[in-house]
């Protein structure tokens, strides 16, 4: 579901241009096996590269890359994985959080003591 949404939303960016922008290249491969893969590359400079392959319960897993070029002219990459735990993306210019303050680990280790010694909190 969520690579349908990424996949509406670049369409939605390609649509909304006012000139037409032309597709490049684009190779979509079956395989017997239940393994797809697509790649497609715009005049604009957008690029998108997936595999998908079956997995359990009826759901696909995906792995890809796709970049674009900012309004600086700089390429955004963002490589990814969707699997059964979710959508996970990674890129340079992803936010990353910073470090947890150190008595975290600590209250962490004490939480986990307490759950072991049957302490419940409700």
């Amino acid at each position: 579901m969520k690579l349908l949404i990424l996949t509406v939303a670049i369409a939605v960016v390609v649509v909304a241009q006012k000139d037409p922008i032309p597709i490049l290249s684009e190779t979509r491969q079956e395989f017997n096996n239940g393994v797809s893969g697509s790649s497609f590359e715009a005049g604009n400079g957008i690029k998108f590269q997936q595999k998908v392959v079956a997995g359990d319960i009826g759901q696909s897993n995906a792995e890809g890359v796709y970049s674009y070029p900012d309004e600086f002219g700089n390429v955004i990459e963002v490589q990814y994985i969707a699997n059964e735990n979710g959508f996970q993306a990674q890129g340079t210019h992803l936010p990353v959080a910073p470090p947890a303050p150190a008595y975290v680990a600590e209250l962490l280790r004490i939480a986990e003591e307490q759950r072991a010694a049957g302490i419940v909190f409700e």
